[in-house]
């Protein structure tokens, strides 16, 4: 047997179930379901709903949800979106009128539909088999009784608290008790969330004693009853402050929440040796990560020292080739011509590997599938320095300035059963310090419209009913035909460089998940961000200082434009799998507030 490294906690180990999210809160709830009889999807349900009360800077119940999943009733796995979509009156002539080039980070404009809500219940309905009760039960008490305050939302409750005081009078009524933000150690509640949640679980109650009744009729209060009428009233109503400098009306109205639903699609796949890896489809940026697996396939990875810099070298340079892609080609593909099959095939990752070199590329990339020629015009136009509002990609979670614009995001959960049943879901949106709060709901609405750009030729170009190309990016591996493995990380756009250290560390270097994500880690910033004010860094990349130092000169020596960041400040990651009926799971020591809970 291999000798392990030493890791910061160990990997979990059990037949009963796993359950490992960014905060512990949750996955105590998601266990606590496991041991009252839950499945893998009513835990993950349970720890969903926590995570909006327990982390509001990372994710709401305005936010989006996108989750990969085996169920084995079904026999394969499958991907729920409930990504918002933008609203009916969002067009680029409506942002043009106003003077803008770029749909701003924060406020009332960038708003999308909120898309969680009907996500989690959609998938307690199909899959789960607890009440409604059962599953809300927990977010309602901590919205109630309160959470402990952790050091990012006193941080970003600080920075925004003069735009709350001043211009968000209702985001202040919730987060600024007494007129200031709360402080680490603190109990922070929301106690006008919590009547919300009582609301709709009295109505839907109220409405019939079935289960599923009750879940509809919760599903019709959010989108067509008063929780829709409160959000269409706010947003016609109000006239708010966002980062362009000047106070806007939203677009978004109670049609645009009525006129839409999540739905299941089929996840799209890559085959890696004995693994096919599982992501949502090119309305993410999930199928980035398969694109440098492609690219990877072949380079002899396991012969490589997994902290050297012959190993970030060659995967930060893939990074960058599939990212190009991911500028070029992917969208919406109800909206979008994506060349899907090209960007995955065999014969496309060995034309673009070709472009890898010794040297450190400083240029944007992408290819040209089928002979098609890219635009990323609207990217290399975009003149906003990621620098411009201070770095903290460093946990996954994202920087936020006074004016509310936030980078990364967000939260992550993953769910394994003594029946084998597995989900990874990654909600995000609806953070806190972006968007003012709906009063008499508790909540606000994701921005996640900033991801659009306001160029009608671009993949991602804004249209009504549109997906953004959202930065999350749940993971699921199946291995010999057989589902195996769950996992992801919060993080915006570094979420699929993350994600595919942590795969790579176990696949090709035998490490096991917690030795994979406690690993030294990396990132680049070569590519567009996703997030306003969508600059990039040609050739920069982070690392943990704990890489040795003669493997950052070596990198620098090669052309990297390295910055060395602290010893963990390398991402969120979290991951559940089932090994011969053997369950394991690990989470992240960095951020001080991921567990694993499992037995």
């Amino acid at each position: 047997m291999a000798k392990l490294a030493f890791t910061t906690r160990p990997e979990l180990q059990g037949k009963f179930g796993m359950v490992t999210t960014t905060h512990w809160l949750a996955s105590a709830a998601g266990m606590a379901t496991l041991e009252k009889g839950g499945n893998a999807f009513d835990a993950a349900i349970a720890a969903g709903f926590t995570l909006q009360v327990a982390e509001p800077h990372l994710n709401g119940p305005g936010g989006e949800l996108p989750a990969v999943f085996f169920a084995n009733k079904d026999g394969r796995p499958r991907v729920l979106c409930a990504q918002g979509t933008a609203p009916a009156g969002a067009t680029i002539d409506a942002f043009t009128a106003l003077g803008l080039d770029l749909i701003p980070g924060s406020g009332l404009l960038p708003a999308v539909v909120p898309g969680a809500f009907d996500g989690w219940l959609k998938l307690l309905s199909d899959y789960g088999t607890m009440s409604l009760r059962d599953v809300l039960s927990y977010a309602i008490d901590y919205a109630e009784s309160g959470v402990p305050v952790l050091p990012k939302i006193a941080e970003f409750s600080s920075r925004v608290a003069p735009l709350f005081r001043d211009h968000w009078k209702t985001s202040a009524d919730v987060y600024l008790k007494s007129g200031k933000p709360p402080e680490v150690g603190e109990w922070m509640t929301n106690h006008t969330l919590a009547a919300t949640y009582r609301r709709i679980l009295n109505d839907a109650e109220a409405a019939s004693s079935d289960r599923l009744r009750q879940i509809e009729a919760a599903r019709e209060a959010w989108y067509k009853g008063w929780v829709a009428d409160a959000i269409d009233r706010f947003y016609r109503k109000e006239i708010l402050l966002d980062s362009s400098g000047r106070a806007h009306r939203g677009l978004m109205t109670g049609d645009d929440l009525a006129n839409w639903h999540a739905h299941y699609e089929d996840p799209v796949t890559l085959d890696y040796g004995r693994y096919t890896v599982c992501k949502c489809g090119f309305w993410s940026q999930g199928p980035v990560l398969l694109q440098q697996l492609a690219l990877l396939r072949d380079m002899g990875l396991s012969d490589m020292d997994a902290v050297g810099p012959e190993f970030v070298h060659t995967v930060v340079e893939a990074a960058k080739l599939a990212y190009a892609d991911r500028e070029a080609w992917y969208g919406d593909p109800n909206f979008t011509d994506v060349p899907d099959d090209m960007l995955l095939s065999k014969a496309y990752a060995e034309e673009r590997s070709g472009l890898i070199s010794d040297i450190a590329s400083l240029d944007l990339r992408p290819g040209s599938p089928m002979g098609r020629n890219p635009n990323i015009a609207a990217a290399l136009a975009a003149d906003g320095d990621p620098g411009d509002i201070g770095h903290y990609w460093s946990l996954g979670e994202p920087t936020v300035t006074p004016m509310g614009e936030a980078r990364g995001d967000t939260v992550h959960i993953d769910v394994i059963d003594r029946d084998g049943n597995m989900i990874s879901a990654t909600p995000s949106g609806g953070w806190l310090q972006s968007a003012p709060v709906v009063p008499e709901l508790g909540f606000c609405m994701s921005v996640r419209g900033q991801m659009f750009w306001l160029d009608g030729d671009a993949a991602t170009s804004l249209e009504p009913g549109k997906r953004p190309r959202t930065t999350l990016s749940p993971s699921l591996a199946m291995r010999d035909g057989e589902p195996y493995m769950v996992w992801g990380t919060p993080g915006g756009d570094q979420q699929d460089q993350w994600s595919l250290l942590l795969f790579l560390h176990h696949v090709e270097h035998g490490m096991n998940l917690q030795e994979a994500i406690d690993t030294p880690a990396f990132h680049s910033e070569h590519f567009p961000g996703s997030f306003w004010p969508r600059g990039r860094s040609p050739g920069k990349l982070v690392m943990e200082s704990r890489f040795d130092v003669a493997t950052i000169d070596t990198l620098t020596e090669q052309g990297h434009k390295v910055q060395v960041g602290a010893d963990w400040s390398e991402g969120r990651l979290t991951a559940a799998a089932k090994d011969h009926g053997i369950l394991r799971a690990a989470a992240n020591a960095r951020g001080m507030q991921g567990y694993a809970a499992g037995r």
